[in-house]
């Protein structure tokens, strides 16, 4: 019985978990973030470059 309480008390996993999910999140706004400057950045040379022609 002392094994189980100490086993449901135990909250190693839990922080391990809460860092996964905060890892996650800052990895999806950075994808974000990412795809948002290529895609300004790829229009911009566009624009240049239909403007040299």
């Amino acid at each position: 019985m002392t094994k189980l309480r100490n086993f449901l008390r135990d909250e190693n996993g839990a922080t391990a978990i809460e860092y996964g999910l905060i890892a996650a999140c800052i990895s999806v706004a950075i994808i974000l973030a990412v795809q948002t400057v290529g895609t300004n950045l790829n229009n911009t040379f566009t624009n240049v470059s239909n403007a040299l022609k």
